[in-house]
């Protein structure tokens, strides 16, 4: 038996009225990773109808759920690329974003790491770059001055760069907030709606969008933002025939209580093909070093590889010599959807009201807020009518976190409810209401709960909380052990009895 649990207000969505009985919106956005998230949040402002149509289990499954999690200085693109001008509008989008999402955002600050002086021509050519940019207090950084700024670097160090508006983000919560905000005005998200058909109504001037599981939804405009599957959408609509190219990125994670945890993200000197091998301070204290960069023929293949992880941890100590194998908790690998040299968002000159967002791998994640802008103005230019909502809310509730608590405010909490009481996980200290909470959100797999708590995060993996959060499951939801998974689908964690 598979459960669906949609994402939404209304239980009753399914049964929205529309031409045939089924649904209909103004517009349907396929994929609901961060670009996908960013749009319909965008839209939400406006009086026009939204569904957002996500084959996952939960929202941010996809190339958002294993990214850096790094708010790019918007240096390393020439703004001739529209990558690099969503890039730069998209970073200085996040701190309003923040306070009105209450997501983990910080601007720490990248730094570029020189090792050798014939890096250093490279390190100016960024520089320049980033200046002719409009890059906000951008430095060359001489030896002396780059080991002011990070302690950690290696002796070897000799110059690099430094850009104080990059920061780092925890990129499944930016996702989940941004779509709890979408739909609290008003837009509606579909789970396990894997996109199987499309048919163009015209006398309705619509497009019917039917589901693998046969649930249809009508819309006068689709959006592609499908990430590694844009191109098999593009397909199913008659679109552009490209191919999207997953290249796999693994990486390293590191203890919270590592000794070397620098203050900014610190970035070698970039190839053509890669940004390189980084050592991130992520957002909540803990530290990740890769991504590799490796073409792989699969769009499901996450698996990692001891010569890679150890090339991994070989190339962050050249830059942070004190990395040790003792600090790592665990390693993953994510996906990155590689078309061409820039972003590919337009609309389809063969498919009518069709935009493609296509081919968004680094910087996604910093520009998503400046796609979400941008796919908007395409949208009014091909006559999507946008009046703004008078009462559009931007902001969402914050939730408060037991790590975050002094104990007096957690002592006030249990009062009100002992579930906070109750600490489920006691590596990154999340209780049972935590869960709870998770779990009424929407959140009903092991990886939905991890990515919108961080239970199951810590030096242990989830060796100790995973059993007791299976239990939560069960009892909020009706579910049995045997349904419970940990990303929707086959991902069943629990089999039989013995």
């Amino acid at each position: 038996m598979t459960t669906t649990f949609t994402h939404n207000l209304n239980p009753d969505m399914n049964k929205l009225p529309g031409s045939n009985g089924m649904p209909d919106y103004d517009v349907a956005i396929i994929g609901c990773g961060v670009s996908g998230a960013n749009i319909a949040r965008r839209l939400s402002a406006y009086k026009v109808k939204v569904a957002v149509l996500e084959k996952a289990a939960d929202v941010s499954f996809g190339t958002s759920k294993a990214n850096s999690g790094i708010v790019h200085g918007g240096f390393h693109h020439n703004k001739k690329y529209l990558k690099a001008r969503l890039e730069i509008q998209g970073n200085l989008m996040f701190d309003r974003l923040m306070r009105e999402l209450d997501f983990p955002f910080k601007r720490c600050g990248i730094i570029v790491a020189a090792l050798h002086e014939d890096e250093m021509k490279a390190v100016e050519h960024l520089y320049m770059q980033g200046v002719e940019n409009g890059v906000i207090g951008i430095e060359l950084c001489s030896r002396e001055r780059i080991l002011e700024l990070e302690p950690k670097l290696s002796p070897d160090v000799v110059g690099g760069l430094y850009a104080p508006g990059g920061g780092i983000v925890e990129p499944y919560r930016f996702v989940f907030a941004l779509v709890e905000s979408a739909m609290k005005n008003g837009v509606q998200v579909f789970n396990n709606y894997k996109v199987e058909k499309a048919e163009r109504d015209t006398p309705r001037n619509k497009w019917v969008v039917s589901a693998a599981d046969g649930r249809k939804i009508s819309a006068r405009y689709v959006v592609n933002a499908a990430g590694l599957y844009a191109d098999e959408i593009s397909r199913i609509f008659g679109g552009e025939s490209f191919t999207i190219k997953a290249r796999k990125g693994e990486y390293y994670l590191l203890d919270r209580l590592t000794k070397a945890r620098p203050e900014r993200v610190i970035f070698p000197v970039p190839t053509s093909v890669s940004k390189g091998m980084l050592v991130i301070p992520t957002v909540e204290g803990t530290v990740l070093v890769g991504p590799t960069a490796d073409s792989t023929d699969s769009k499901e293949d996450f698996s990692t590889t001891a010569e890679r992880l150890e090339q991994i941890l070989d190339s962050g100590r050249k830059m942070v010599p004190s990395l040790s194998r003792n600090d790592v908790i665990t390693n993953f690998a994510g996906l990155r959807p590689v078309l061409e040299e820039d972003f590919y968002i337009e609309p389809s000159k063969l498919a009518p009201a069709f935009v493609q967002v296509a081919g968004i791998q680094s910087p996604g994640l910093t520009a998503s807020p400046a796609i979400g802008e941008y796919v908007k103005d395409l949208l009014k230019n091909l006559g999507l009518e946008l009046t703004e909502k008078s009462d559009w809310d931007p902001f969402v509730e914050r939730r408060p976190r037991a790590r975050e608590l002094t104990p007096y405010e957690l002592d006030a909490l249990i009062a009100k409810d002992p579930a906070w009481g109750n600490m489920v996980c006691r590596c990154e200290q999340v209780t049972e209401a935590e869960i709870v909470e998770a779990i009424r959100q929407g959140h009903t797999t092991l990886d939905g709960i991890k990515y919108f708590t961080r239970a199951q995060m810590g030096r242990c993996q989830g060796g100790f909380c995973t059993f007791k959060i299976i239990k939560i499951i069960m009892r909020e939801t009706g579910l049995s052990y045997e349904e419970i998974t940990k990303h929707g689908g086959a991902s069943r964690v629990l089999e039989g009895e013995l």
